[in-house]
Order: structure tokens, then sequence, then C-alpha cells
């Protein structure tokens, strides 16, 4: 296993993030735990979760699968345990969003459920518009010194979001974010432009999500993918040309389109670690095949022919 210190972080956490939010609704506890002693045993020590994963049967449904397999013992102080604040974890007013009143009082819940007295990463799950940035670092700064969060995230934050957020954090003499989990992968390429250029001036790792663009990457033309193909059919014909010249590339490679998606991602050079999230153990050697692949610049060039990004970065994308 590969391993790379999380943003500008002292932390370090394997090039393969382990992403749980099939624990529960599509993955049985079982089968769960069986996916996280392997991905322990390959090495993986960067596990990803959040509050309200679980649902449709319930929110934290996750975070308690995950509590019962640490329970075992042996584990805890393996992994780099994050998780994430934000969605709504009932029907009650301040049972969702960033006010101090809900990072706290989800923090305790998720440390209940995940049957541990820390997390290492509290990431926040979006970005709330209604509460200011002091009222949100006041209670992450709370969280940090009482020694229940060690680092803060971000997932789905603007560029400005995340400057705006590190530069009130360096006010407080705090250390703001050292991560920001976006979208992206071959066929979702915006963060390029402003994101990833913001990322890397503040020293942010990204741990890209949707690592295959919700299966298009995961050679969804191929026969044995037939089963998976009727409720995407409209996003096929949509990218049908790129995906031929995709799959036919991968194919000369000798590797299959999985795993030169996430090597492509491991080739980013602001990218720690994309989120694999196996349904079953048996997908698990698969993804971590990427790992192994060093795609070279004439591959990297022919990628680009087939999804090329937006452009370069802001605002030469869009101006002069």
């Amino acid at each position: 296993m590969q391993y790379t210190h999380l943003g500008r972080s002292g932390l370090l956490v394997s090039r393969a993030c382990l992403g749980t939010m099939n624990f529960g609704p599509q993955t049985s506890e079982e089968e769960s735990f069986a996916i996280m002693d392997a991905a322990l045993d390959a090495g993986i020590n960067f596990f990803d979760t959040a509050d309200g994963y679980g649902r449709p049967i319930k929110p934290g449904l996750t975070e308690e699968i995950i509590g019962r397999w640490l329970a075992q013992g042996g584990r805890r102080e393996k992994i780099v345990l994050s998780t994430k604040v934000y969605g709504p974890m009932g029907d009650w007013p301040n049972q969702s969003g960033l006010s101090a009143y809900h990072i706290i009082s989800a923090c305790e819940a998720s440390l209940q459920r995940l049957k541990t007295d820390r997390i290492d990463l509290y990431q926040m799950h979006h970005i709330d518009r209604e509460t200011p940035w002091e009222e949100i670092w006041q209670a992450m700064e709370r969280l940090v010194q009482a020694g229940k969060v060690i680092y803060v995230g971000s997932s789905n934050f603007a560029a400005w979001n995340i400057a705006q957020a590190n530069e009130l954090a360096k006010n407080r003499n705090f250390m703001g974010t050292i991560s920001e989990q976006s979208l992206y992968n071959l066929t979702q390429r915006t963060i390029e432009l402003e994101v990833i250029p913001a990322c890397t001036a503040y020293g942010i790792g990204i741990i890209p999500w949707s690592p295959l663009g919700g299966g298009l990457l995961g050679g969804v033309l191929q026969k044995h993918s037939e089963g998976r193909r009727s409720h995407m059919r409209d996003k096929i014909e949509a990218h049908r040309s790129q995906l031929e010249a995709y799959e036919s590339l991968c194919s000369s490679l000798g590797e299959e389109p999985a795993s030169v998606a996430l090597a492509w991602l491991l080739s980013r050079p602001v990218v720690t670690a994309p989120i694999i999230g196996p349904r079953t153990r048996d997908q698990l050697p698969g993804a971590l095949r990427a790992l192994d692949i060093s795609l070279s610049p004439e591959v990297l060039e022919k990628l680009d022919s087939i999804f090329p990004g937006p452009g370069g970065e802001a605002p030469e994308a869009y101006s002069w």
C-alpha cells in the first residue's frame, strides 16, 4: 500500500480511501465487516463515512455498523476514521446544518455510534450559507480542544468557501481545513477550474468521490455490465462515443476501465485518495489494482482528448 500526507498535515493516509456509504442499505453487516477486514489487511488505513449514511433505512446506520466492527478490538488505532456533519438527522429544528448546536450534538452522537472517543477527520458535508464562520469555527475549536476531533475537512465546497473558511480560521489561530471531498472523475472535471487551485494554494488534499462517474467509467459497455445498464441508459447514450474510445484505450492497455479511471485520479498532483466504495469484498482487489498502474504521458494525453477538462484554471478557461 502507498501512503501520503493528507494535505499540509503530518497525517499519513493510504492512497485508497474506503467509502462505506453502501454499508447497511446495500451491503449486509456481515459483508461490511468482511470488506473492512480485507481493506485493513490490504493496508488501507483511511475509512470514510457520514452520520447520514444508512438512508433510506435510517440515518446513522452505517456509523453503527462501523462501530460494531471497531468494538471487536485491535482496529481503532490502525485507521484514520473520518465522518461528516451537515445532513438532516431528524425532523426537529437544529438537527441539520452547521450551527454550533448541531455540530456539537452531531459529533457526540457520531462518537456514540462509532464506539470511539475521537473522530480523526470531521468533515463539513456541505456549505451552510445561514451560519457564520465564527460560529462554525468556535464549535470545531471546542471539539478539537476536547480531543473529540483531530482534523477538520470540507466536502462539496466552492473555491471561495475554502478560501473564506481558511482565512477566518487563520485569524483565529486555528488550523482550518486540511481536506476537501469533491465530485471528481474523468467525466466531471469542473473542480479543475477553481477548487483545485484553491486547494493547492492552501495545502488541502482532495478526496474525490464518485471516481467512476456513477458507473460510467467502470466498463459499462462491456457485456458483463449489462445488468447495471438499464438505469443508466440515458447517460450511456449521451457519452457513448467517449465511452467507446475510453474502453478501447483501456483494452489496449490490458487494464479494466475502473482501474484506469482510478489510476488517472491518482496521477493528479493534489489528489490524496479516491474513495472506493465496494458493495462486496470481491470488488475490493479490482479497485486496488489502480495503485499499481502508472499511466504514461501519452496515455494521459489520450484520456484528456477523450474526456477534455474545462480548459485550464480560472479565469483563463472562460476569459482571455
